[in-house]
């Protein structure tokens, strides 16, 4: 069962597991979105709480409303989202975490790109 942060509007919160996704590339550009009532029964939210994080992706830019067929993911959409996410991470998360590394004495030398078991 999915778990969900009181920090911020569930829809803000569905959106933004939603963006994820199309970064990982599901779905592809120019693919169907499952329907409002497959993702509502798969995160157990209300219709309308799905519909408004939906919208929100359309807003940016990300879908496309085919009239009687529902949203697609517009072609694009992962580059689009993938330059904003990195230009987002390199002005707001990278400077904070910088510093954070730097007040416990972590070097360069001490991290690694591989997951550690």
């Amino acid at each position: 069962m999915p778990t969900w942060d009181d920090k911020l509007p569930i829809y803000q919160q569905l959106a933004d597991r939603l963006a994820a996704q199309l970064l990982d590339g599901q779905p592809a550009d120019g693919e169907p979105m499952p329907s409002v009532r497959a993702l509502a029964g798969q995160y157990l939210l209300n219709p309308l709480t799905v519909q408004r994080a939906l919208q929100a992706l359309g807003e940016a830019g990300l879908l496309d409303n085919r009239r009687g067929l529902g949203l697609y993911v517009r072609p694009g959409a992962r580059q689009r989202l993938k330059a904003s996410e990195r230009e987002r991470f390199l002005h707001e998360e990278w400077p904070r975490l910088r510093e954070r590394l730097r007040r416990l004495e972590i070097s360069p030398e001490q991290l690694s790109w591989e997951e550690q078991r």
